[in-house]
């Protein structure tokens, strides 16, 4: 066990690029990582690592290492999945998930598998900001978009489209939006994106970014809730998903406003560190997302005429 401890640490390091952020990822010291790598190299007889004071890398042995340790890794892995359905599937310990900040509907999936699962202490930590998993220290997350952090490992969980969502009080002062260009004579109300600092672009067609740049802010908020509250409110038009805005549209308390002309798809995936033992818990976790979200994120405009 020793030495498959030393193999853990060793892809850590490589997927952190760093000594001091492989031993936060793993709550350990940077000495202790340090001594771990050295007596690997030692047993291996060979350099696993480009070593200098700013800089880690891999060498060319070092990086074929790492293709038979992932292995390694997933196959353990593998075998705790197994033992943990021998065991009725009874997870224990901590999971720490970081999650979007989105609708009810999605609070109440994951009170249900925390229910599911007595013995598990399970933290959420709600962000629109994309995280450093390995930095600090989640084992999951779920996250809405493009991904672009090699890292990564992906499931994906779904999808759903955003709409454009003003109150009856509104459009009834304002006037309907006809068209796109009609848009830039009406109060747009506009979240900010929390890790690019960039407001968010809306899906106004090929042209998306230069016509959301056009758009007349009216109120900027980068709370998702907010946001919701203050289209209830009658204050402009915003974009939304569609699955924060089904109930309220089919209430009469919102409508979709150029919904033909506003097209769009948002992908949802689950991620957690390549360099890392896909635990019970988190295998459970993904799995439990990738049965129960999609009907959440499937809440359909079919049913809900548009304005």
């Amino acid at each position: 066990m020793d030495k498959l401890a030393g193999l853990s640490v060793f892809v850590q390091v490589a997927d952190s690029g760093s000594l001091a952020a492989a031993a936060r990822a793993l709550g350990l010291t940077a000495s202790a990582v340090g001594k771990t790598i050295a007596r690997l190299e030692e047993q291996l007889e060979v350099r696993l690592f480009h070593r200098n004071t700013r800089n880690l890398s891999l060498t060319a042995e070092g990086a074929q290492f790492l293709d038979r340790c992932r292995g390694i890794m997933e196959a353990v892995a593998a075998a705790e999945r197994e033992l943990a359905g021998s065991r009725g599937g009874d997870l224990r310990g901590k999971l720490r998930v970081s999650v979007p900040l989105v609708s009810r509907h999605w609070h109440r999936l994951f009170l249900s598998f925390m229910e599911a699962h007595p013995g598990l202490e399970l933290e959420l930590n709600y962000t629109n900001r994309v995280v450093d998993m390995v930095e600090e220290g989640f084992e999951a997350a779920v996250r809405i978009g493009l991904l672009k952090d090699s890292r990564l490992r992906t499931r994906r969980l779904g999808s759903f489209r955003r709409v454009l969502v003003a109150a009856p009080s509104y459009l009834e002062r304002h006037g309907t939006p006809i068209d796109l260009d009609d848009l830039e004579r009406h109060d747009c109300l506009r979240s900010r994106n929390a890790s690019s600092c960039q407001l968010d672009v809306w899906p106004l067609g090929p042209d998306a970014a230069r016509r959301s740049a056009r758009l007349r802010p009216r109120f900027i908020v980068d709370h998702s809730e907010m946001l919701l509250t203050a289209a209830l409110g009658g204050a402009g038009i915003a974009c939304v998903p569609e699955f924060w805005a089904c109930d309220y549209v089919r209430r009469g308390e919102l409508r979709i406003v150029l919904a033909d002309e506003t097209a769009n798809t948002r992908e949802v995936s689950a991620v957690w560190p390549s360099g890392q033992v896909a635990c019970p818990r988190v295998t459970a976790f993904v799995s439990f997302l990738a049965i129960h979200l999609p009907p959440v994120l499937a809440e359909s405009g079919e049913t809900m005429p548009p304005c």
